[in-house]
């Protein structure tokens, strides 16, 4: 398996592979942050309600930024996007060290989303423009998988050498003090990351020839389509209709997902009262049977075709959906959980790869930000709404009505996805739509 593994990563491009370790880096950055912020929030003595308000406020900077920062990438370059996103990331968690204070909290926040949107808007295009037809369902599956491999470490590490470093200087481990500990963790994970990000090929439009963006990969449109300047956020789109089709059931499961997803750690640890310990290695354990479907999911792709394998395994997590939400039982409900999100997340790499293939090189950029803004608008419908159910039915009732809605909305999704593209056959329509 690591030969297999080894020989697949030598045929990956070389900036490709760099970005693989920028991935694992500061994607353990970004899994702490999604594992413990709301509950750092929490230990401040926000409610539930508010933590929903300061994540919808967060997601709405998220998704104006995306487009933007789609325009900048196609200007000034991947990589130059890719380091400022993490930049911007790094004073948003100087912020979040320095302040108790609500509306400053908003703020930076805010701000964490506006970087990782701008790192997040850019990945996708920049492995599709530096990755073969041949491997790109690998190249993406490895990269989803190192990323909740990153969750696992992260989950594991973080809330254990938190609750250490905590306990040896006298920190209370469910007080904000401990939480503090993994923003700086945070930190330093962004902070490595921009090493390797210095090492990527500079790909500024005034510095790379057209002929040397042919020799690694199918290239991104640089120098940019000359439509581009006259059009409106630098976006260039020939088929709206094929481009809505590719973003619409995504947008559905997105509106599902913000309105329970975000808040598991809460929900989880308020019908369970699980320690911070207990609870990252809850989420470890859900990163590790992730990981493991994502590897395989380009296998169950090369079977069964890109749609139809997407299509399985998305409506085999929506019975474990039932049982996350509804069983009262704790290790149920922990696979349940882990299942689920295997699944789900399995299809991501795979949807997103035959997606970058159905449209020309100009688009892909605009796909990204398209698909991005839609998932932050998805996240904070779905947040206000899990603010509103909160405050109205308190947390079961509230929990209760946002499971029934995300199972209802993710068998839509998946039926779209079937309706839609079940027969396309993404690669030859790609090699079309270049020309």
């Amino acid at each position: 398996m690591g030969e297999q593994t080894h020989t697949l990563l030598r045929r990956f491009h070389r900036d490709a592979r760099l970005f693989l370790v920028t991935t694992f880096v500061a994607g353990a950055a970004l899994s702490l942050y999604w594992i413990d912020f709301n509950l750092y929030l929490s230990s401040l003595g926000l409610s539930t309600a508010t933590i929903g308000v300061v994540s919808t406020i967060a997601s709405v900077a998220g998704a104006a930024a995306a487009f933007p920062a789609s325009a900048a990438s196609d200007r000034f370059g991947r990589r130059t996007i890719i380091a400022s996103g993490i930049v911007i990331g790094l004073v948003a968690l100087a912020g979040l060290l320095l302040t108790e204070a609500l509306p400053l909290i908003v703020f930076f926040a805010a701000l964490w989303a506006i970087g990782q949107q701008s790192l997040q808007v850019v990945q996708a295009p920049f492995l599709t423009e530096h990755s073969d037809p041949e491997h790109r369902n690998e190249l993406f599956a490895v990269q989803f998988a190192i990323q909740n491999v990153t969750n696992v470490a992260a989950a594991v590490l973080g809330g254990i050498g938190a609750a250490a470093i905590a306990g040896f200087v006298g920190l209370d481990p469910s007080g904000p003090g401990t939480y503090r500990v993994i923003l700086v963790i945070m930190v330093v994970l962004l902070a490595a990351s921009l090493a390797s990000v210095a090492l990527l090929t500079d790909d500024r439009p005034r510095v790379v020839a057209g002929p040397r963006l042919v020799t690694i990969g199918e290239p991104a449109a640089f120098p940019p389509d000359p439509r581009r300047s006259r059009a409106w956020l630098g976006i260039v789109v020939r088929d709206r209709g094929r481009l809505a089709r590719l973003v619409f059931p995504g947008f559905l499961i997105s509106i599902g997902a913000g309105q329970v997803i975000p808040f598991l750690n809460v929900f989880i640890q308020g019908k369970f009262g699980l320690d911070l310990a207990s609870l990252n290695a809850v989420f470890a354990f859900t990163s590790l049977g992730t990981v493991m479907a994502i590897l395989a999911q380009p296998a169950l792709a090369r079977r069964f075709g890109q749609i139809a394998s997407v299509v399985i395994v998305q409506a085999a997590s929506i019975p474990f959906l039932v049982v996350l939400g509804f069983s009262p039982v704790l290790w149920m409900v922990v696979l349940a959980m882990a299942v689920r999100s295997s699944l789900m997340n399995a299809s991501n790499p795979v949807f997103l790869a035959f997606a970058m293939e159905h449209v020309t090189p100009a688009e892909r950029a605009t796909l990204s930000a398209a698909t991005s803004v839609l998932w932050q608008t998805g996240w904070v419908i779905g947040g206000t709404w899990y603010a509103v159910l909160q405050a109205l039915l308190g947390f079961d009732g509230g929990y209760t009505v946002n499971f029934v809605t995300i199972i209802t909305l993710y068998m839509i999704a998946t039926g779209l996805y079937w309706v839609w593209f079940g027969r396309s056959k993404p690669r030859a329509l790609a090699a079309r739509l270049v020309t």
